[in-house]
């Protein structure tokens, strides 16, 4: 008997020593390898944030903590941030927001310039000239059809201007005040077609909305549902809701559509968290990025052509209208209030420089 406990003592003693060096050795680990730390300032919704840091944290074992500000409170954290005493080191390493936001930042030299292989791969027309900034993904703006609809009509509406003209149509529409990718709609297509031809085309579209909505989901819900025949409506949640079977079909508008750009910037100028900062980068621009955003019900259109939902993606070749608009933040409200005054509340204007 006392030969069996000596016996399990030594097997007990042996486990204890290899459970020690167990933990010793991750222990060691932690010490060579520690977490990194990544400080990020974005425009992003806090889900959307969250989303990515978590992945890229799983992935990389890199912490990115992000900051969630509104545009204006970016820009002037950033201003801050460089004007400040500069034997404080600055927290901030990137910057993650819309491409008008990464412009101005650009502009009063704010950011760093990084070019990289995955970078180049871009187009122009989604980045900054010298790389100070780069578009990661972008969401325009299409027509999302109802499939019962379609089945009933011979001329599919494929343009801005067949669409405002097609009788006996149903139409779901964001306000254009009540997002931003609606107010960006009307703004880019003044741009590129002029505010009389725009204002036309909202014209002949205002008699056939259903409901101005206040969220951008709710046109292609009100599609999906038989609601209204076509609706005006992002792509990323008209993907969504395809994703969900409701019975839609896109259609990219032919003569050009508006969309948002969002993109990333690096601010560190400490190599080492400047490297980090470019690996976070990149890795946006990857299918991992993609899937983690897809999972979670966020389908925007990666810019990188290299990745494998571009080349999936049937509407790779959409014309996309030119984002470059030199109009005020003053012209723009004007713009808006106008089709509020005189389209919206259908009131007559003796003299309306649109006509």
């Amino acid at each position: 008997m006392r030969r069996y406990l000596i016996i399990f003592l030594s097997i007990f003693l042996f486990a204890l020593a290899a459970l020690a060096g167990t933990t010793y050795s991750i222990g060691a680990d932690e010490k060579i390898s520690p977490i990194q730390q990544l400080t990020a300032y974005t425009t992003l919704p806090a889900e959307t944030a969250t989303i990515l840091a978590e992945a890229y944290e799983n992935q990389n074992n890199v912490r990115v903590n992000f900051t969630i500000l509104a545009p204006k409170d970016l820009l002037q954290k950033m201003q801050d941030d460089a004007v400040s005493d500069p034997t404080v080191v600055k927290t901030v390493d990137l910057v993650i927001a819309d491409s008008e936001v990464l412009n101005q930042a650009a502009q009063l030299n704010l950011l760093t310039p990084n070019a990289t292989e995955i970078n180049d791969a871009v187009k122009n027309d989604f980045k900054d000239e010298v790389d100070r900034w780069i578009g990661i993904w972008y969401d325009p703006i299409v027509f999302c059809a109802s499939r019962d609809f379609l089945r009933n009509v011979n001329d599919i509406p494929n343009t801005w201007e067949t669409l405002s003209k097609t009788e006996n149509l149903r139409i779901g529409i964001t306000d254009f005040l009540a997002a931003d990718a609606a107010s960006n709609l009307m703004i880019q297509l003044i741009g590129n077609f002029g505010d009389a031809k725009t204002y036309e085309i909202l014209r002949g579209l205002h008699p056939k909305v259903v409901q101005y909505t206040k969220y951008l989901s709710n046109p292609v819900r009100q599609a999906g549902m038989g609601e209204v025949d076509i609706s005006v409506a992002v792509a990323s949640e008209s993907f969504r809701y395809l994703q969900e079977n409701y019975p839609l079909k896109i259609i990219y508008p032919a003569d050009g559509t508006s969309y948002l750009l969002t993109g990333v910037g690096i601010t560190a100028k400490d190599a080492t968290q400047n490297l980090i900062a470019k690996n976070f980068s990149d890795w946006l621009l990857s299918d991992d990025a993609q899937v983690a955003l897809q999972t979670h019900g966020f389908y925007f259109l990666t810019t990188n052509p290299r990745n494998l939902s571009y080349k999936t993606f049937a509407g790779k070749n959409l014309v996309l209208l030119n984002r470059e608009q030199n109009f005020t933040p003053e012209q723009r409200q004007d713009f808006l209030e106008r089709w509020v005054k005189y389209i919206r509340f259908g009131l007559q204007a003796k003299e309306q420089s649109a006509n």
